[in-house]
């Protein structure tokens, strides 16, 4: 796919695939996957919506004009309903910005076409170049999954010498510093990331691994669990605890397995717990990772079931 955007780029033709419609059962497909690539804009519409008439054709030719470096998704709510509800979707016209599986921007009403290109700039800008330091950050993904976590610091801290809102750099050193145990150094990385990256996907997969690796530290042992759950398998806590325990061991399909469960059994208990803990192992994952792909699947049919 990438060579498919180089080559729009080149041309200045854009993908057969660039704009189209969507609905409930081609959402994960059209949206939360395409996203893993490029940028994903979501219209939410309906025919009767005044508004909606004039935002769609003027982000249309917006998103067109970006070759390629974003996609738009158009859903009709009144067509797909159940949707929209899930989605919160209280207004229309209403847009959301997906990028490697999840919103990152989001907006109501129609806009002015100058605000309309600011936002789809600010979201080609998500997956644009990195100023020439790609080469460098790869390296130090590479010493990271090595073991070299000296190594891989340096570098990351080097490039954020250059780039101090690098999301990228400030995500791999935050992932150094919980690899090595310093929970305290990462969370204060973190809670000083610049506000320009604060919410960018790094960043937050740093939050959601920090927070797993605190949860590693107090998580009982598997076997007891599992004696718990073979007594009273309605023991919502215990499968809780035992989904946080299989991850602290690295078993990480098994405490998605078990968080499902527990989702299908009780998808309310504890607030939300099974899909809040589901979405933040989510988020520690790379995005193109295929346990967040087949996970959220199996979720997103759970909620729809």
């Amino acid at each position: 796919m990438r060579g498919n955007l180089d080559q729009t780029a080149a041309t200045g033709t854009a993908p057969a695939d660039l704009i189209k419609d969507s609905n409930e059962a081609a959402f994960m497909v059209d949206v939360v996957e395409a996203s893993q690539e490029v940028p994903v804009i979501v219209d939410f519409w309906a025919p009767w919506c005044g508004p909606c008439k004039t935002l769609g054709p003027a982000l249309e030719a917006a998103v067109t004009a970006a070759k390629g470096k974003v996609r738009m998704v158009k859903v009709n709510v009144d067509e797909n309903q159940m949707l929209a509800q899930q989605l919160r979707i209280q207004s229309i016209p209403t847009v959301y910005a997906f990028y490697q599986g999840r919103p990152v921007d989001a907006f109501q009403g129609a806009l002015p076409p100058s605000e309309l290109k600011t936002f789809v700039e600010k979201l080609t800008a998500l997956s644009g170049d990195d100023g020439g330091l790609g080469a460098a950050l790869d390296e130090a993904e590479s010493m990271l999954a090595d073991g070299h976590l000296d190594d891989a610091g340096e570098v990351f801290a080097a490039v954020l010498g250059e780039e101090p809102e690098n999301a990228r750099a400030l995500g791999g050193l935050v992932r150094v510093q919980i690899a090595a145990g310093k929970l305290d150094e990462a969370e204060a990385l973190l809670n000083n990331a610049p506000a320009a990256i604060a919410k960018a996907q790094e960043i937050e997969a740093g939050r959601a691994q920090l927070a797993l690796a605190r949860q590693a530290e107090s998580a009982g042992p598997v076997d007891e669990l599992r004696a718990v759950l073979a007594d009273d398998p309605a023991n919502h806590q215990a499968r809780l605890d035992l989904a946080q325990a299989l991850h602290a061991q690295g078993d990480i399909a098994a405490a998605i397995d078990e968080l499902l469960e527990l989702f299908r059994r009780d998808r309310e208990w504890n607030d939300g717990a099974a899909k809040a803990q589901l979405l933040t192992i989510f988020d520690a994952l790379k995005p193109n990772d295929p346990l967040v792909a087949k996970g959220r699947r199996r979720l997103t049919s759970m909620i729809f079931a």
